[in-house]
C-alpha cells in the first residue's frame, strides 16, 4: 500500500460518532449483495463491546473488524474466545490490503488475549492465508431449550489457535451460546 492510511485499535466506547457512522455505512455497503440478507442491526450489535480495528484513508473509515469476547464450548469444555465480527472493506477500496492488515492486527490481539479465535465466514480463502483454519466438527447453539444443531454453519466456522489454547480437536463438536440474529 502506498497511500496514506491509519490503523486504529479502539474499544467500542472510544469510537467517535463519525467513525461509527462511517463504519456502519461501509458494513451495509460491503454486505449489500450478500446471499444471507446483508448486514443487520443484530450483526452490528454483535460487533459492539470489544475492540474495533479501523483502517482510515483521508479521514474516513475504509475497513473494519471487531473482536468480542465469547465463551464457546469445544466437546463440552468452555473456551475463552476472541470472536471476530463485522469484517469488511468499503467496496471501492477492496483488494488493496486493508482487510489483510486489519486481520493481522486482530490475530495479534486474539493470540495475546484469548484461548481461541473464531469467526464465521464464506470467505475461507482470505482467512486461511492469514493463519485461520476451518473447524471440521459439527456446530450447535446452546439455548434455553437445550442444544440445537446449526448444521448450516458447518464448514463456515474458522478458528485460530493461540499460545494459551487448551488441547483442542478441530473435529470435535463446537457450540456457542444463544444470541439474537445469527448465532455464529
Amino acid at each position: 500500500m502506498t497511500d496514506q492510511h491509519a490503523i486504529h485499535k479502539l474499544a467500542t466506547e472510544q469510537l467517535t460518532a463519525q467513525q461509527i457512522a462511517d463504519t456502519r455505512e461501509l458494513l451495509w455497503a460491503a454486505f449489500a449483495g450478500d446471499e444471507h440478507g446483508g448486514f443487520s442491526e443484530d450483526d452490528w450489535r454483535h460487533a459492539l463491546g470489544g475492540t474495533h480495528f479501523l483502517a482510515e484513508l483521508g479521514g474516513r473509515v475504509v475497513s473494519h473488524a471487531a473482536v468480542v469476547e465469547r465463551t464457546l464450548h469445544v466437546a463440552g469444555i468452555p473456551v475463552r474466545t476472541g470472536y471476530v465480527e463485522a469484517v469488511a472493506t468499503a467496496p471501492a477500496e477492496q483488494g488493496r490490503g486493508y482487510g489483510s492488515e486489519l486481520i493481522r492486527a486482530v490475530n495479534e490481539l486474539v493470540e495475546r488475549d484469548f484461548e481461541l479465535g473464531v469467526l464465521g465466514t464464506g470467505s475461507q480463502g482470505f482467512y486461511e492465508r492469514l493463519g485461520w483454519r476451518i473447524w471440521q466438527g459439527p456446530s450447535s447453539v446452546l439455548s434455553a431449550s437445550g442444544e440445537i444443531a446449526t448444521a448450516d454453519d458447518d464448514g463456515y466456522i474458522m478458528y485460530l489457535l493461540t499460545p494459551s489454547s487448551p488441547r483442542l480437536d478441530p473435529s470435535a463438536p463446537i457450540a456457542c451460546e444463544w444470541r439474537e440474529g445469527d448465532v455464529w
